[in-house]
């Protein structure tokens, strides 16, 4: 348990800091796509032995690539939509062949949390740090081309390069997540957290921040209740999700709270 709230902990807050930029950016359908290629990695190590985070990135990485690709010749959501079937029917295959099929297919979408070991923190840790360290080289950039394209490009700022590296740290946040809450739980953390800080604050740094924190609230809440109440973990992480979107809602109703035309007006000033 002290495994997994570590590993649960680090995730959770990666996954709000770069959840915020996913809304912000409206890139909620490539956050959906990507942990599907982590998905169909991790059941590809398993089949060979390997280990399953090498798997997971490989694959992410892959589907990050060619979205990215693809997105740049057609429309974005067409590539995305090629990209996450191609990856899903190769994960079919994949767990076609495997000889624990039930087991292992519920593992990897809905997550394993209290597999956690203390050899997979040091793995997470690091790629989380890489995840941050890349967020805050590109903030000045996606704050601009999700807010102020024309203002970017003014600027001399490439979108496509910004979406590119941006697609990697998502797909970096996926690879830490998915032992824990599983490719398909990977988008509650993602989106509900940061979803509601947007209604919340027009500040990016603190709208990332509040996300962090509600993600990580998210998580510690879920696993503690899952364990009293042996209820699967997805089913807290996925309310909970719903919790602080209609929260953030409600919020955004009041008198002089913030709106999203705020946020346009503020960094286009």
């Amino acid at each position: 348990m002290v495994d997994t709230w570590v590993e649960a902990s680090i995730m959770a807050a990666i996954a709000g800091a770069i959840g915020f930029f996913v809304v912000l950016r409206g890139s909620t359908f490539a956050a959906h796509a990507i942990p599907q290629g982590a998905f169909t990695g991790a059941a590809g190590a398993a089949l060979i032995g390997a280990n399953t985070l090498l798997g997971v990135g490989a694959f992410s990485l892959v589907g990050v690539v060619a979205i990215a690709r693809w997105g740049r010749r057609g429309r974005h959501d067409v590539a995305t939509a090629l990209s996450l079937v191609t990856i899903l029917g190769i994960g079919s295959l994949f767990l076609s062949m495997s000889t624990e099929y039930s087991e292992q297919t519920f593992a990897l979408l809905f997550g394993q949390p209290i597999a956690v070991s203390p050899t997979d923190i040091a793995p997470t840790a690091a790629i989380g740090v890489a995840c941050i360290v890349l967020v805050l080289l590109l903030y000045r950039s996606l704050v601009l081309c999700s807010i102020a394209p024309e203002l970017a490009a003014a600027q001399g700022i490439r979108p496509d390069r910004v979406e590119l590296w941006f697609l990697l740290a998502v797909g970096a946040a996926t690879t830490m997540a998915l032992p824990v809450v599983g490719a398909l739980l990977v988008f509650s953390l993602m989106i509900g957290p940061p979803a509601a800080a947007r209604y919340i604050t027009d500040r990016p740094g603190r709208a990332m921040a509040l996300s962090a924190v509600l993600a990580l609230a998210t998580v510690w809440v879920s696993i503690a209740a899952s364990f009293w109440s042996d209820w699967p973990i997805g089913f807290f992480v996925g309310s909970l999700a719903v919790v602080w979107y209609s929260l953030g809602r409600f919020l955004a109703r009041r008198p002089g709270a913030v709106g999203s035309g705020k946020w346009t007006r503020r960094y286009t000033a």
